[in-house]
C-alpha cells in the first residue's frame, strides 16, 4: 500500500527477533514458569526477559557489581523489578502499608514511584518474584501490563484539590486501562496458580491480536490548565474539556514519544499533533481504533523506529486522521480552546470541592527511603497505618496525600512535620522540579548515572541560582542516564542526557508547560563543563529576561539554541 507521495506505509515487514518471541509464546506464557523453578541460576531465559515484561517485570543485574563478580567467575547479580499497574496512580492507605512491607521484605527497602504515576520495587530476587506477585495481587493490585508491547499505566491528574474535573478523569483512566487490558490468561496462570488452559486456542486478543503492538504504547488525561502527566510526550493525549464539575469531551493528542538512540539516524523526540476533539461518550472507541491502527501500521520490522510517532511520520499526520475517522465511521470535531500553563507539581495544602483535603507532597526523583536524619519512608508508613488518607502517584515522581478529612489534617500535618516531609525548607524551585530515571546501577540502558546524580548536582547548581537571587524561580531540569527518555529530558527547560560515565548531553529551551521540545546545546560536558555554561546561561536570564519570562522562553528568544517542535494542529 502507497499513499499519494508514494511513501510505503503498510510495507512487508521482516519481522523483528522480538515479534517472532511474541509469535511463539503462547499467548506471553513462552518458559517463563519452568524458569521460576530454575533454581541454578538468578536469571531466566533470554526470550522469557522479553515476554516478562507484559508480566510487569524486568531482569536487572547489579552493574556495580559487574567486575567484581566476573573475576570471581560469578554470574551476574540478576534481580527483577516489578512494576504495578494503577491506573491514574491512586492507591489506598492499605495498598501502601503492603507495598513498604514488600519493599522491606522483598525488595531493596525502598520505594520508587516513577514518570507513569506507578510503583516500582527493585531488587526483587527470583525466588521471591512468584511470592511477591502474588502478594501485591492480594491488595487488589498487579502489574500486568505494566511493561510490555500493550497499553501501558494509564496516566492522570488526579490531584482533586486541582480541579473538579478530577474524578471524571481518574474513573476514565480506569476504565480505558480495563478496556486495553490484554485478554490472555498466563498471567493468572503463571503468577496466580490458576489451572493452565487445556489448548492456546481458548486465549484470544481482540484488540492486540496474537502478536501484540508493534511497541509500547503510552496514554494521558491532562486537565488543564494543569499538564503534570506531560500530555504530548504520549502515544495518544487527552486533554480534559469541561465545564463546572463535567468533562465533555477531550481534545486528543497523537504521536508523542521521547525516546531516541544516538547511534540510529532517523530516531528523534516528538510532541503529539492534536487531531480533533471527541465527545467524552466516544473517546474509549476512538482509543481503541488508534490503538489498531498501530498495531496494524506499526513497524514491526526495527523496534527502535516502531513507537506511533513514527508510524504518523512515515503515513503523513492527515492521512493518519483520515484512516481513523474512516475507522470510526464518523468525522472528529474540531479542537477546543484550551490552556496549560506549567508541567510540574504543585505542593501544599489545596481544599477540593467535595470539602477533602490533598496535599502535594515533594519526593526527591520519587524515591522513598530512609536515610541518616529523614525517615521518609517511615515517616509515610506511619501515616498510611492511620488509613486516613489515600496516597496519590504524580507524573513527576511526587506525591499527594488525598481524602482528608477536617478532623483528620491536624494528626496527619503532626506526622509530616515530626518526620521532616512537609513542610520542606530551603526547597529550591530547581530542585522541586527536578526529575531524575533510575540508571544506574539497575538500568542496562544507562550510560551515566541519573537519580543516585542529580541532587548532588542540583546542590551546585543552587549555589549559582542563590547568587544570582534565582533561587525562588521555577525552573524545569530533567537528567536520564541514556537518550530512551525514561524522566522525560527533552521536555526540560535544561535537560541532560547521559552519553557515558559523567558525561552528559545538554539539551535548553523546552516549554514551562510542555508544549515545546528542548535544543541540544553542548554535547558531552562534565560536572565542570555543565556548571561553567550554567554560571554564565543563569545570571543572564536573571538581568535580561522579561516580566515573568520562563528560562526555556528566554534562551530561545534571545538566540542562545533555536526552538524546536511545538505541538501541532492538524486539520
Amino acid at each position: 500500500m502507497a499513499d499519494t507521495n508514494n511513501r510505503e506505509v503498510f510495507p512487508t515487514w521482516n519481522p523483528s527477533e522480538v515479534e517472532g518471541i511474541k509469535t511463539k509464546s503462547n499467548f506471553l506464557r513462552g518458559t517463563i514458569e519452568q524458569g521460576l523453578n530454575d533454581l541454578a541460576t538468578g536469571a531466566i531465559a533470554q526470550d522469557d526477559t522479553q515476554l516478562i515484561k507484559f508480566h510487569g517485570s524486568y531482569q536487572q543485574t547489579d552493574r556495580d557489581l559487574e567486575v567484581e563478580r566476573k573475576h570471581k567467575k560469578l554470574e551476574p547479580l540478576y534481580s527483577f523489578m516489578i512494576r504495578v499497574r494503577i491506573p491514574g496512580g491512586v492507591a489506598t492507605a492499605t495498598q501502601w502499608s503492603l507495598f513498604d512491607e514488600l519493599a522491606k521484605t522483598h525488595a531493596s527497602n525502598t520505594l520508587k514511584l516513577t514518570t507513569r504515576q506507578a510503583f516500582q520495587f527493585h531488587g526483587v530476587i527470583k525466588r521471591k518474584l512468584k511470592e511477591t506477585m502474588q502478594k501485591m495481587n492480594e491488595s487488589l493490585l498487579d502489574s500486568i501490563a505494566a511493561c510490555g508491547d500493550v497499553n501501558r499505566n494509564v496516566m492522570c491528574t488526579t490531584n482533586e484539590g486541582l480541579s473538579p474535573l478530577v474524578p471524571a478523569a481518574y474513573q476514565l483512566s480506569k476504565e480505558i486501562s480495563d478496556h486495553l487490558l490484554p485478554k490472555t490468561t498466563a498471567y493468572h496462570e503463571i503468577w496466580l496458580d490458576q489451572k493452565l488452559l487445556v489448548s492456546s486456542q481458548e486465549d484470544e486478543e481482540p484488540i492486540y491480536g496474537k502478536t501484540y503492538l508493534p511497541r509500547k504504547f503510552k496514554i494521558a488525561i491532562a486537565i488543564p490548565p494543569y499538564n503534570d502527566i506531560d500530555v504530548f510526550s504520549n502515544d495518544l493525549g487527552l486533554i480534559a474539556i469541561g465545564k463546572d464539575d463535567k468533562i465533555e469531551g477531550f481534545n486528543l493528542s497523537i504521536g508523542g514519544g521521547l525516546g531516541m538512540t544516538f547511534t540510529e539516524q532517523g530516531t528523534y523526540p516528538r510532541l503529539g499533533d492534536i487531531i480533533g476533539y471527541v465527545p467524552y461518550d466516544k473517546t474509549i472507541a476512538v482509543i481503541e481504533e488508534v490503538v489498531k491502527l498501530q498495531r496494524d501500521y506499526g513497524n514491526r520490522e526495527n523496534r527502535r523506529m516502531s513507537r506511533l510517532k513514527y508510524t504518523i511520520d512515515r503515513l503523513g499526520p492527515k492521512e493518519f486522521k483520515t484512516l481513523l475517522e474512516q475507522r470510526l465511521g464518523f468525522v472528529l470535531d474540531k479542537p477546543k480552546e484550551f490552556k496549560l500553563e506549567t508541567n510540574g507539581d504543585v505542593f501544599g495544602w489545596q481544599k477540593a470541592q467535595s470539602g477533602k483535603w490533598f496535599l502535594g507532597l515533594f519526593i526527591e526523583h520519587g524515591r522513598v527511603k530512609d536515610e541518616e536524619g529523614y525517615l521518609l519512608k517511615t515517616g509515610l508508613r506511619k501515616i498510611a497505618d492511620l488509613n486516613k488518607c489515600d496516597f496519590r502517584l504524580t507524573g513527576n515522581q511526587g506525591l499527594v496525600l488525598g481524602e482528608i478529612a477536617d478532623k483528620d489534617k491536624n494528626e496527619i500535618s503532626a506526622l509530616l512535620k515530626e518526620y521532616n516531609i512537609w513542610p520542606k525548607a530551603n526547597l529550591s524551585g530547581a530542585r522541586k522540579n527536578a526529575i531524575a530515571c533510575v540508571a544506574l546501577n539497575t538500568c542496562s540502558l544507562a550510560f551515566a548515572e541519573a537519580e543516585r546524580y542529580l541532587p548532588s548536582l542540583i546542590d551546585k547548581i543552587d549555589e549559582i541560582l542563590a547568587q544570582s537571587k534565582l533561587t525562588n524561580d521555577d525552573i524545569l531540569i530533567r537528567m536520564t542516564g541514556c537518550p530512551n527518555g525514561c524522566g522525560r529530558p527533552y521536555l526540560g527547560e535544561i535537560g541532560f542526557v547521559g552519553r557515558s560515565l559523567g558525561k552528559y548531553n545538554m539539551y535548553l529551551g523546552a516549554g514551562f508547560a510542555g508544549e515545546r521540545l528542548n535544543t541540544l546545546y553542548k554535547q558531552t560536558l562534565s560536572e565542570h563543563e555543565i556548571l561553567s555554561e550554567l554560571k554564565v546561561l543563569l545570571p543572564r536570564y536573571a538581568k535580561e529576561r522579561k516580566q515573568g519570562e520562563r528560562f526555556g522562553d528566554f534562551v530561545v528568544r534571545v538566540g542562545i539554541v533555536e526552538p524546536q517542535r511545538e505541538i501541532q494542529y492538524i486539520d
